[in-house]
């Protein structure tokens, strides 16, 4: 088996460029041969590593978990852990963790190769086989996965440390007065469309990174062991622009944090010159909606108006871009239609908040624009995208609430709730109460600050410039729908869209060719917009393997009508809560039962 990993291996040990240090070792690989076999294992590791930890499949648990064992030979570079220490890694546990991971899965891996190679796969026209690779392990983890919401939770907040070329300058973001928090409860009532629920949350210092490029050091450069001022005032020497992102992380909304996306803020920081503040939001299923959007808020206020004490000065938001990856896109656009409510319901003479003591005049400004990446606009997972384009995707697919695959004229079944009963009961979910969704109430799952996609067109009336970036992915109906509404608005659009590429694309496969162009569009557009440069606006589609890219119709880019899509979205919401309250009966007399 060992051999085999070898040989895999060399299906790309030369290619990711992965060298080893050798200059301490005791003994040497044999053969040029095997020492290509184990840079290609080292290669699978880094891979898969990136890619698992950014989706965050528990059952990769074991393989990039701290227990890879010391050995004094054949040592490879030194990372970090949480605690900042260095863990060493060897050929010896890189091998044996790989191991213990892919030997289920070794099958799997070589027919996918071979049938890429023959030509026999779907997608052999339109993925490379690294990507092959990647995104059809990537796809079996994931829906294999059975591991407890804390154990992914935990998992996917392990900082792996900061080295290369990035500032990291970790800063907490004081809690101001409580008029903040029921502004937000005010706007949330006002956009009420029915019976909606929610918690109401307190509000709780938010934790923030500053992430800026730095220059002139290796790839394994540690972490200067400096003060966070320092680290803050080095971030600003080096920026070059006066562009300002604040970044919301991906993660389905429970899972990650600003360190899991280090390399993606780093390097929009470097393509921008700008700096950006990457914000830990708190996370579901223990702080459901609108805790994570009351925490945005903070944060854009406190760019707005530093509380006492920050590093920074106050931010103009013609400087600030929303941005953000998948549950961060909703957040950005989240944020975003909450300010738009206050532009729209500004009252004369004008309301006023207090944000540390001072006196903020309303309705807040409105950032220059919102730059998100493969963003989650449906909450309810009701398009038929989810269904029709899982093939591209990694993502498990909503389980289907009838036997029938969802049509065009029919909506994708709702993904089914957690089922309180499972047997993966932990200490995070199910909630207590209960409720039908992880994020938020099922009765609030069609409202605009929780899905986005329920906003009506004229909601998004004076909406600053928008840019998306998608790929042929399960979420792809949705980002389209949303872009052909607001660009019907008046609202500036940049939607680029790429053939056969999955969820998030970008950061999975970073390095490609297909990465680079997204990250290209994503950083020269938001460079533009707050540089005052002549943005491009329109709709392109890059076709897979560099075969070109077109221009494509805006208004065409779906079929689906905007009371098509909300029949879709509160079929949803109600099957996930009949469901809900299906569970929630028999878990009743099955406890019946048991007391009798």
């Amino acid at each position: 088996m060992l051999e085999n990993m070898s040989c895999l291996g060399c299906l790309w040990g030369k290619q990711d460029g992965l060298l080893l240090r050798m200059d301490d070792c005791t003994s040497t690989i044999s053969t040029k041969d095997r020492q290509i076999g184990v840079q290609g294992a080292v290669a699978i590791y880094e891979i898969l590593e990136a890619s698992l930890s950014y989706a965050c499949a528990e059952a990769l648990g074991s393989f990039v978990s701290s227990h890879v064992r010391h050995c004094r030979n054949r040592r490879l570079p030194s990372r970090k852990n949480v605690n900042g220490k260095h863990t060493l890694y060897t050929i010896t546990a890189i091998m044996e963790e790989a191991i213990r991971l892919l030997v289920p899965r070794v099958p799997l891996m070589f027919k996918t190769a071979l049938f890429h190679s023959l030509w026999l796969s779907p997608t052999s026209s339109k993925w490379d086989l690294k990507a092959e690779l990647i995104i059809t392990m990537l796809r079996s983890i994931m829906t294999s996965n059975t591991s407890s919401i804390s154990k992914q939770q935990a998992f996917s907040l392990r900082d792996p440390g900061v080295k290369g070329p990035m500032w990291i300058s970790r800063v907490e973001l004081p809690v101001p007065e409580d008029d903040l928090r029921l502004l937000l409860f005010r706007v949330i009532d006002e956009m009420k469309d029915g019976d909606e629920t929610y918690t109401k949350p307190d509000l709780r210092p938010v934790h923030a990174e500053w992430t800026g490029y730095r220059g002139g050091v290796p790839n394994n450069a540690p972490e200067p062991s400096i003060p966070e001022a320092e680290k803050y005032a080095n971030l600003e020497q080096e920026t070059t622009s006066k562009l300002t992102i604040l970044y919301f992380h991906g993660g389905a909304h429970y899972l990650m944090s600003p360190a899991s996306h280090r390399r993606t803020t780093s390097k929009l920081a470097k393509m921008t010159g700008g700096r950006v503040l990457s914000v830990a939001y708190r996370l579901a299923p223990q702080n459901p909606f609108p805790a994570a959007l009351l925490d945005c808020l903070v944060a854009y206020l406190s760019l707005l108006h530093p509380p006492p004490g920050s590093l920074h000065t106050a931010v103009p938001a013609s400087n600030i871009i929303f941005a953000g990856d998948s549950a961060g896109g909703n957040l950005a656009f989240s944020l975003t239609l909450l300010l738009l409510h206050l532009h729209q319901h500004a009252s004369t003479p004008a309301a006023t908040t207090l944000f540390h003591g001072a006196t903020i005049p309303l309705p807040f400004p409105l950032p220059a624009g919102i730059a998100a990446n493969s963003p989650w606009l449906d909450v309810t997972r009701s398009l038929p995208s989810l269904t029709t384009n899982a093939k591209f995707d990694y993502l498990p697919p909503p389980s289907l609430a009838t036997s029938s695959l969802s049509t065009s004229s029919q909506p994708a079944a709702a993904a089914a709730p957690v089922d309180p009963v499972t047997p993966h009961v932990c200490a995070l979910w199910p909630a207590a109460p209960p409720r039908a969704d992880i994020y938020a109430d099922g009765p609030a799952l069609c409202h605009p600050l929780v899905s986005p996609l329920a906003a009506p067109a004229a909601r998004w009336t004076a909406c600053p410039p928008v840019f998306m970036c998608v790929g042929e992915e399960q979420l792809a109906d949705e980002i389209r729908v949303l872009a052909r509404r607001l660009d019907a608005q008046g609202v500036r659009v940049r939607w680029e869209g790429f053939e056969a590429m999955p969820h998030c694309f970008a950061m999975l496969l970073e390095g490609s060719a297909v990465s680079e162009r997204c990250f290209d569009g994503w950083a020269r557009w938001m460079s533009g917009v707050v540089g005052g440069q002549e943005v491009s606006e329109g709709a392109t589609w890059v076709r897979a393997k560099g075969a070109g890219e077109e221009v494509v119709d805006m208004q065409g880019l779906t079929g689906l009508r905007d009371e098509e899509v909300r029949a879709f979205m509160e079929g949803a919401r109600d099957r996930r809560e009949s469901v809900f309250e299906e569970v929630k009966r028999g878990r009743a007399e099955a406890k019946t039962v048991g007391d009798s």
